[in-house]
């Protein structure tokens, strides 16, 4: 499960690297750092997003969610 969380942190890293750089060069008006900030935005949630649910995952227990059924 830690490979999730390393995976999460490395893509959420280069979304930041993507973003830093399309916000440098905005003032340029192309598309293409049009679409940096965006892919770069998208690439830092999905970092997060799945760092986050690793986390979770690793903390917490099964569920039981047969343990309370009644018995015929």
């Amino acid at each position: 499960m830690t490979g999730f969380l390393v995976l999460g942190l490395i893509a959420a890293a280069g979304g930041l690297v993507i973003l830093t750089v399309a916000i440098r060069h905005q003032s340029e008006q192309r598309p293409k750092y049009k679409a940096m900030l965006i892919g770069g935005m998208m690439l830092t949630a999905f970092g997060l997003v799945i760092a986050g649910f690793a986390i979770a995952w690793q903390r917490t227990g099964p569920l039981a969610l047969n343990a309370a059924a009644p018995t015929p």
